[in-house]
């Protein structure tokens, strides 16, 4: 599937090393094809109050879009040396 830039997405697996995790929201910010292989995605996460969080590349395989029967929810980012 292509997906274009600034569209929303969903992480389809955990990202640990910048805590995230599935069914995180992110933004397209640019589109990676391969000639041999899967394509990749970069996107951005922002938090609530939208302010930028993460910024990774991705596999196409790791997203999908969002759904009209799908509601957002909010989290706690758990950031070390943070309560």
């Amino acid at each position: 599937m292509t997906y274009k830039l600034f569209e929303e997405v969903v992480l389809l697996k955990d990202i640990p090393e910048k805590k995230l995790q599935k069914g995180d929201v992110a933004t397209i910010v640019e589109y990676h094809p391969v000639s041999k292989g899967e394509d990749g995605y970069s996107l951005e996460v922002f938090n609530a109050l939208g302010d930028t969080i993460a910024v990774i590349t991705v596999p196409v395989s790791a997203i999908e879009p969002l759904a009209e029967n799908e509601i957002f929810s909010i989290r706690t980012l758990v950031v070390e040396g943070k309560d």
